[in-house]
């Protein structure tokens, strides 16, 4: 009698099975995911930056001046609406309250520069008011905010999207 033996099919390989008791956490990340989820956020966050600026809707002139530089804390803005409205960020409040509560909000804040946003069509004298009431109350640090890109005093056109 003879005995036969049957044969592995799998043609001398090595099985890809794992020892039994050798099962182990993966320890590596997989930080493909989480970089994926930083660069959208990032691109959130690049595109809604210009939009988190005063929401205050009016055409502001536009002048030859160079941008002031950038401060680290948020400026503190006045603007005053074409329809004669007067703004702090974008609460309004009334000519007479105005100097009282950038008074109240200067206190807490560690610059007092105040940039002045005001619509075109507003008449120089409305402005000249503001900025004096602004002056009398200790605001010495007033910056007129406009658009670039407008006409110089030489008569050439800034370098704006007019110009």
């Amino acid at each position: 009698m003879g005995a036969s033996f049957a044969q592995k099919s799998d043609g001398g390989r090595r099985s890809g099975r794992r020892r039994a008791g050798s099962s182990r956490a993966m320890s590596e990340i997989n930080v493909t995911p989480f970089v994926d989820v930083m660069l959208c956020l990032l691109i959130i966050f690049m595109v809604a930056a210009p939009l988190m600026t005063v929401g205050v809707p009016i055409n502001l002139p536009d002048t030859a001046a160079e941008a002031l530089p950038s401060e680290e804390e948020e400026p503190l803005t006045v603007t005053i609406a074409p329809d004669g409205r007067v703004m702090i960020q974008t609460t309004e409040v009334s000519r007479d309250e105005l100097v009282t509560r950038l008074l109240a909000i200067a206190g807490e804040r560690d610059s007092t520069r105040i940039f002045l946003r005001a619509d075109g069509a507003i008449s120089y004298e409305q402005v000249m008011q503001i900025m004096g009431a602004l002056n009398a109350g200790g605001f010495r640090e007033i910056g007129l905010v406009t658009d670039a890109g407008g006409p110089a005093l030489d008569g050439a056109a800034g370098s704006g999207p007019e110009g």
